[in-house]
């Protein structure tokens, strides 16, 4: 079994992300801000530390040892579009000191294509209050691609619909290219099958791939 470092634990994908992980017998390091507030996420195979994705040193400490990495973190407000790839930036470097190999991230739907080289947050009518945070995924992805580095990312892309938090995973996913998938529904539960899949088992590497 493999060591699984998970950013953004705390989260509604973060979460899940250990759970799954967990419930495979891999050993999983749940990264929070405060501990304390998030000491549900520890049991069987799963430790909780406290972290900062958006800083190299801190993901170099808590990244030690690990074959892999998660990363669910988010931040809303103000600073949406400078969060994302600011952590990008820390997770090349930090993870690259830890010796990790492989990187998965959690995406947003509407950073997918809709039609040929239009996203859904340049659509007519996309509300602009989300459109910081849709383009701070990008920015995200932007950085992982002009970097040089040894690191093997993916990015997963979950539809473009309000994501069930309360459903089980049922294990059954499609699995694209950049534009959305189309998709009545979607769970969160079923994202962390995805994102656990592509760590005990690579099929796509430096891109971004949409699910549905």
């Amino acid at each position: 079994m493999s060591r699984i470092v998970v950013f953004g634990a705390g989260g509604r994908a973060g979460r899940r992300a250990v759970a799954e992980a967990a419930s495979r017998g891999h050993e999983v390091t749940a990264v929070v801000r405060d501990v304390q507030r998030h000491a549900d996420l520890g049991g069987a195979n799963v430790t909780v530390v406290a972290g900062d994705v958006a800083d190299a040193a801190s993901v170099a400490a808590v990244a030690d040892g690990h074959d892999a990495a998660v990363q669910a973190a988010y931040q809303g407000g103000l600073e949406a579009n400078e969060f994302l790839p600011k952590a990008a930036r820390a997770l090349l470097e930090g993870l690259g000191r830890a010796g990790v190999g492989r990187l998965v991230l959690v995406g947003i739907g509407t950073q997918l294509e809709v039609s040929p080289g239009v996203r859904m947050h340049d659509t007519p009518d996309f509300p602009e209050e989300y459109r910081a945070l849709s383009l701070s995924h990008v920015a995200e992805l932007e950085v992982l691609r002009a970097a040089r580095t040894d690191l093997d990312w993916l990015v997963i892309v979950p539809p473009p619909v309000v994501l069930d938090d309360e459903a089980g995973p049922t294990g059954r996913y499609r699995i694209g290219g950049e534009s959305a998938i189309e998709a009545e529904s979607f769970s969160y539960a079923d994202l962390a099958v995805a994102l656990i899949d592509e760590i005990e088992n690579p099929k796509h590497h430096r891109a971004l791939v949409a699910i549905g």
